[in-house]
């Protein structure tokens, strides 16, 4: 009898055993991907809020600096003594500002320069307006560089949202510059007025140009102010910056009109064009602290939501890691039931197909005399014709 060989046990192949492992990596590199990415843009985010916040205090201290120093300069240029303990205290305060955080917005090589410039007009100043007025003018000029740099430098310029943008730029750019321009064109209105007759067209020249160096910024002001209004979310922006807003846009009307020459004579007025000078100058004064400020709240609410999100994508992560690992787990044991269920029909195939072999629980087959004597003694007929056979 040919009896049939028995069956090689099939291996489980190692693309079996990896599959699972293959499964689970297709799933988490896209979503860790995913995590990683939004993880790192929302961090970017939030540290250039944080990094606009060190701008915003920086620029509330350079507007001490510009309030005094306007101050000194009209002072200078009209005989009166100059008060120097408000600008040694507000040059005091921008240098341990700039102490904190100007290596952080690459501020301090220019502040040295502004304040050495500062530092020179404290001392014994020109004796003449007209000499004061230009060493006052270049030491404004640096000052308003230094609020463009820590515009430039701690991302206020690059500010992605429009209302936040758009105070950030009316209080480091179109404030600082109308303030001083406004300052600079009352003060050679009475250099104008004090110059001999044959220099009075030159000096006319010289105030339409600052005339519109100052209205252009204000004007520009207003607008950005009144565009943050009203396209941000904030209830509290419009309420906090409207009203000192109207008072400054009333005064830069003001300025606007008798800083205009008068019909038919062609001169100027300079006790009405410094008294409206000085006006703009109070309402900007009103007006910087308010739009600081609420830059910096929205900065704060949105460093805040940030935050907010960055803790969602941490828990995202935590739950995509602890659902993958327990689809792992499912897939890893399913693999080995399917190995072992296998390997246990491997087995029982083996067994079924190869006989036995001298096995002690197997019982032996009959022998086919012993089946005959049984069956005639089970048989009484056939047990007689079995004994007659044998008698004959």
């Amino acid at each position: 009898m040919t009896v049939p060989a028995p069956r090689a046990r099939r291996r489980s192949s190692a693309l079996g055993r990896l599959l699972p492992l293959l499964l689970i990596g297709a799933l988490l590199a896209p979503v860790g991907l995913l995590l990683t990415s939004t993880w790192r843009q929302t961090t970017d985010d939030r540290d250039l809020a944080a990094r606009e916040r060190l701008g915003v205090q920086y620029l509330s201290a350079l507007a001490t600096v510009t309030d005094a120093l306007v101050e000194a300069q009209s002072a200078a240029v009209n005989g009166r003594p100059v008060a120097r303990e408000a600008l040694n205290r507000a040059v005091e305060e921008v240098a341990a500002v700039d102490a904190r955080i100007g290596v952080e917005l690459l501020s301090q090589e220019r502040w040295a320069g502004v304040r050495a410039k500062l530092e020179a007009l404290r001392a014994p100043g020109p004796a003449d307006p007209e000499s004061a007025y230009t060493a006052y003018s270049e030491a404004a000029d640096l000052l308003l560089a230094l609020h463009d740099k820590v515009r430039e430098s701690s991302g206020l310029v690059r500010d992605p949202e429009a209302d936040s943008y758009y105070l950030q730029d009316s209080a480091g750019e179109e404030l600082p510059e109308a303030v001083v321009s406004a300052s600079r064109l009352a003060d050679l209105g009475t250099l104008v007025s004090r110059r001999p007759a044959a220099e009075q067209p030159r000096g006319l020249m010289e105030l339409t140009g600052l005339r519109v160096a100052a209205l252009s910024p204000a004007t520009d002001l207003i607008n950005n102010l009144r565009s943050a209004v009203e396209g941000s979310e904030s209830t509290d922006l419009g309420a906090n910056v409207l009203t000192p807003l109207d008072t400054y846009q009333r005064s830069v009307e003001a300025l606007a009109a008798y800083s205009a020459p008068a019909n038919g004579t062609g001169v100027l007025d300079p006790g009405q064009l410094g008294a409206a000078a000085l006006n703009t100058h109070h309402a900007a004064r009103q007006l910087q602290p308010v739009i600081l400020a609420e830059l910096d709240a929205l900065l704060v609410e949105r460093i805040d939501e940030l935050d907010r999100d960055r803790w969602l994508i941490a828990g995202a992560g935590v739950f995509a890691g602890l659902l993958l690992s327990w689809l792992a787990a499912l897939l890893i044991t399913a693999a080995r039931r399917a190995r072992r269920r296998a390997a246990m029909a491997a087995t029982h195939a083996e067994t079924s197909d190869t006989p036995s072999q001298g096995d002690p629980w197997q019982p032996a087959a009959p022998d086919p005399r012993t089946l005959q004597s049984a069956g005639a003694a089970r048989d009484p007929e056939t047990a007689q014709w079995g004994a007659f056979d044998a008698a004959r």
